[in-house]
């Protein structure tokens, strides 16, 4: 794996750098990475195309830690929060890796390939921070991790590979493409459907071609991100992170609380008891001027709460945000707040999430 020097150091890149290069790709950092922002066609367009039909995201810069053997399962049930009893071999779990005040260090995805090994998929700059409590292997520079996504993935995916187009939501299988061996799970970060193809370095970029040439637009992090906060996905640095629960986030859920002990539980056994003081709300704006982190939220001239994403919805034509509001300060929804900018203060009402499909009633 290549790469270009910064201040900071030398930036990753994936195996489809060169592609990306070729596509007229704008490249930007991301968590050590040189990734694609967009191609010419825009965030927009690709938004608006993976909510439609379907489009290729390179998401090479998620890491992949691999834990075999016999203990593996034992060392994932101690480090992470939610419980690998509840599925199997062939599924994947969406949990959190804890830190011993029930923070999140990092939200990942396991997938589960065989009965002793696991691929963990932490976040881009968190490889380290698993491999320190997850003892594995960091095989991030193998493969490419091409992510299918939109409800015509499947179909687009079928013309290339239709063993991986099979694959169930949130289910993993191992497939072969030109002899190479792959790992497909029906996982994403849009709130669409689609498949994630792990693929060997040295056959990526001929398989990512495949891709596009079956039908999938090139889409770069710029839509991965409105998709993801459209369906009001969290994202590590942001929803989640130093200093935020499982539970501030809305995502309870991901604890196992009956497995037995794990990094963080007694901690989060403690805030469950009190209740979170704070909790992620969602708004729209009245207008398609996006909110953008760390924008005050107040109701009535009264600061409630912090932004933590922001940007325009293409699906809603509005600005829409994450915000972590105080509890016991909590509008209802559809309640009218302000989110206050440099120069002028921003009209928007408290919403259901996810924004995308919409679900805006007020209570």
């Amino acid at each position: 794996m290549t790469g270009v020097e910064t201040t900071r150091g030398p930036l990753a890149r994936s195996p489809l750098y060169a592609d990306h290069v070729a596509l007229g790709a704008k490249l930007t950092e991301f968590g050590g990475w040189e990734m694609p922002l967009a191609y010419p066609d825009g965030t927009v367009a690709e938004h608006l195309a993976c909510r439609s039909g379907a489009v290729a995201f390179d998401v090479s810069h998620l890491g992949t830690v691999r834990a075999e053997g016999a203990a593996a399962f034992d060392a994932l049930q101690r480090a992470l929060s939610n419980d690998l009893r509840k599925i199997g071999a062939g599924r994947a779990q969406y949990t959190h890796l804890l830190a011993d005040d029930g923070s999140v260090l990092d939200d990942l995805i396991v997938w589960w390939v065989t009965e002793t090994r696991f691929d963990v998929m932490p976040n881009a700059s968190n490889t380290e921070r698993v491999l320190a409590v997850i003892p594995g292997t960091d095989v991030t520079g193998t493969r490419a991790v091409v992510a299918v996504q939109g409800p015509t993935a499947r179909a687009v995916l079928a013309r290339v590979s239709p063993e991986a187009a099979e694959v169930a939501r949130f289910f993993v299988r191992e497939f072969a493409w030109r002899g190479a061996p792959c790992v497909a799970a029906g996982t994403g970060y849009t709130g669409e459907d689609g498949v994630e193809c792990a693929v060997p370095a040295d056959v990526a970029p001929e398989f990512w071609r495949a891709v596009l040439g079956a039908g999938a637009l090139p889409a770069g992090l710029g839509a991965r991100d409105t998709l993801r906060l459209e369906a009001a996905l969290p994202l590590h640095g942001h929803e989640l992170g130093e200093g935020i629960t499982p539970l501030q986030a809305g995502l309870s859920w991901v604890v196992a609380w009956d497995k037995g002990d794990f990094t963080g539980k007694a901690a989060l056994l403690a805030e469950r008891a009190a209740g979170p003081a704070r909790r992620l709300r969602g708004l729209v704006t009245e207008t398609r001027q996006p909110p953008r982190a760390g924008s005050v939220v107040t109701d009535g001239g009264e600061a409630v709460g912090v932004v933590t994403s922001g940007n325009f919805s293409p699906m809603l034509k509005r600005g829409i945000a994450l915000a972590f509001v105080r509890t016991k300060d909590e509008p209802p929804l559809g309640a009218a707040v302000e989110i206050q900018l440099e120069r002028r203060p921003l009209a928007a009402r408290v919403s259901a999430t996810p924004f995308w499909p919409p679900r805006l009633k007020a209570a």
